[in-house]
């Protein structure tokens, strides 16, 4: 853990919502935060102020057809209320940005669950990711979120994980990028690139501690090569 400084580091966190199945995983957006908080650094909660593609019932697992919500207002649920639209997120104010997974990482932040390698990451995420890699900072995706990473860097041949092989780590090879195969409680840090990613619930078995340990690693080292 790091001492606090009188110049915190400042990094951003970027979720969409409440929940794993239609927003972000909240276990992941805790952990990104409790992590950052260990560090000392002041992080700062965005979403965008839009509705989600869906509402799913965690409980069941239905989509409620007629209800709508807000991504802004659901994450302020986890950000106790400390959140700002995403629009207002601007590279240049930050050292870093981190993306927690969930469902909505792949159908709020971009479309990746609906259209896969021919997808699209949301225009203002889009432009403020590439904002941070032309200024060279560093980029961390957590769950699904480094195949949001991939779609917006198609090309640049990142260093990636997803978790084990499967669907989505042939997608983030079919945008141009390598795959390597990570355990719940590790972290993979690509240096050349500064992207940091770690699998978390990619593993539908994952134990709780493993998903924090993999998640405490990933920040430890988006913090380190801020």
């Amino acid at each position: 853990m790091t001492t606090p400084t009188a110049n915190p580091k400042r990094i951003a966190v970027v979720l969409c919502g409440s929940g794993y199945k239609d927003g972000s995983e909240i276990r992941e957006a805790v952990a990104v935060l409790w992590a950052l908080s260990m560090h000392g650094v002041q992080a700062q909660c965005f979403a965008p102020d839009a509705a989600q593609t869906d509402v799913v019932n965690c409980l069941t697992g239905k989509v409620a057809a007629k209800e709508k919500r807000n991504m802004l207002v659901e994450a302020a649920r986890i950000a106790r209320g400390a959140i700002l639209p995403l629009d207002q997120l601007k590279a240049e104010e930050f050292d870093a940005v981190v993306l927690p997974g969930g469902f909505g990482a792949a159908k709020n932040l971009c479309d990746f669950a609906m259209n896969g390698t021919n997808g699209a990451v949301r225009p203002e995420l889009q432009a403020a990711l590439a904002a941070f890699r032309a200024q060279d900072k560093p980029i961390g995706a957590v769950c699904i979120a480094p195949a949001l990473v991939a779609l917006a860097f198609r090309g640049e041949g990142f260093d990636l994980t997803v978790g084990a092989e499967g669907g989505a780590a042939q997608a983030v090879v079919a945008l141009g990028h390598r795959h390597t195969v990570t355990r719940p409680d590790q972290a993979l840090v690509d240096r050349a690139h500064k992207v940091v990613t770690t699998p978390a619930y990619m593993y539908d078995d994952a134990s709780l501690h493993e998903v924090f340990e993999g998640i405490r690693k990933a920040v430890s080292a988006v913090v380190a090569l801020a």
